[in-house]
């Protein structure tokens, strides 16, 4: 299992990759192991969310669960492709397995989330 260091991470199991004033947000590797095979995505795109709300649902062969967002933002966009490939978030959480892009409303926001060694501490490893 990886926590790449460049990422902040939620008690959500969430990631946030920080890019000028661009977030990428996905699932954890922890994550997409305890949720099993994906299957399907419902993304919200181009709405505006507060931190902790709502972005939409990932679906996997043991459960449905809510994504939220680390911080607050535009949603600018949704990884569409995944549609067709929902696997890739099995198969590469961090990079090709990204899920939306937002436009941060502050960045600063981003400094509240864990750490990758906060977030082993969390998950137990």
């Amino acid at each position: 299992m990886t926590f790449p260091s460049d990422l902040k991470y939620t008690k959500d199991h969430e990631w946030l990759r920080v890019e000028g004033t661009t977030g990428t947000i996905g699932v954890t590797d922890y994550a997409q192991g305890e949720l099993g095979d994906v299957i399907y995505l419902d993304l919200k795109d181009g709405v505006t969310v507060a931190a902790h709300e709502s972005l939409g649902t990932i679906e996997a062969v043991k459960t449905v669960s809510d994504l939220f967002t680390p911080v607050g933002g535009k949603v600018l966009e949704v990884h569409s492709s995944l549609n067709d490939t929902p696997e890739t978030v099995n198969k590469d959480p961090y990079g090709e397995g990204w899920l939306v892009k937002l436009e941060l409303k502050n960045p600063k926001e981003a400094e509240t989330l864990l750490s990758a060694d906060e977030y082993k501490q969390l998950i137990g490893q």
